[in-house]
């Protein structure tokens, strides 16, 4: 080994250290890979209910909330640029909770299953869209669900 690195023939590989060193590499690159794969499997399963992008927003928008709160409860008017960080906020989540109750969408999705459980104290039915109708080039169109 020149360099330390990279072994000058492949006779140094086939010594006992080499060989050792070597399982236990591939023991580490086989632990990491099975870590890492544990660590999305359950990020992936979280996201199924609530988006990743959804849940920072909630929490910033919360902190902002609470920030303001803090100026209110020590009687200091709150900064104007708090206040229009607020609007933008309620605006925002308006416009994601829009994009996530659509139909093919995280909580679209959710609403529909949630709606078949005939347990349910409240109706998830009536926020689910009506079933399309599809012309098919006859005269006779379908109901799409």
């Amino acid at each position: 080994m020149k360099d330390g690195l990279m072994p000058d023939d492949d006779s140094e590989l086939q010594s006992p250290d080499a060989v050792v060193l070597l399982q236990r590499i591939a023991r580490e690159v086989t632990t990491t890979r099975k870590l890492v794969s544990e660590a999305l499997a359950g990020m992936r399963k979280a996201e199924q209910e609530i988006p990743e992008f959804m849940r920072r927003f909630g929490n910033y928008f919360h902190d902002i909330v609470h920030i303001k709160g803090e100026y209110v409860t020590l009687g200091i008017h709150p900064p104007p640029w708090l206040d229009r960080e607020m609007e933008r906020c309620h605006d925002r989540m308006r416009q994601a909770l829009e994009l996530l109750h659509q139909d093919d969408e995280a909580f679209g999705r959710i609403r529909a299953e949630m709606a078949k459980d005939p347990l349910n104290r409240y109706d998830h039915t009536r926020q689910l869209q009506a079933p399309k109708e599809v012309s098919n080039g006859s005269d006779k169109s379908k109901v799409v669900p």
